[in-house]
């Protein structure tokens, strides 16, 4: 039996609803940053350079390894890139 999503797949897999959305999010910002080492065509050391961490950290990003950031530590990877991020709150559905 197939069941609608709720659109946030760690709510549907049983997190709470303030958790799944800091993950959804910390997700959200790890995909922005290997977007941008691919577009970039960038080797994992530039890569490493650009956003002021270590050769390794790169690889975790590239594997998806989310749970080894923070927001904080891959918002800060944005900004030396030199990318710019807004916030949007938006009311959570019921």
């Amino acid at each position: 039996m197939l069941e609608a999503s709720s659109g946030n797949v760690y709510l549907d897999l049983g997190f709470s609803p303030a958790e799944a959305e800091y993950l959804l999010l910390r997700s959200r910002l790890m995909v922005m940053v290997e977007r941008l080492i691919s577009d970039r065509q960038m080797t994992q050391v530039k890569a490493a350079r650009l956003l002021g961490v270590s050769q390794p950290r790169v690889s975790d990003i590239v594997r998806g390894r989310v749970e080894r950031f923070t927001i904080d530590a891959l918002i800060e990877m944005l900004a030396r890139a030199g990318i710019r991020l807004d916030i949007v709150a938006l009311p959570v559905s019921a």
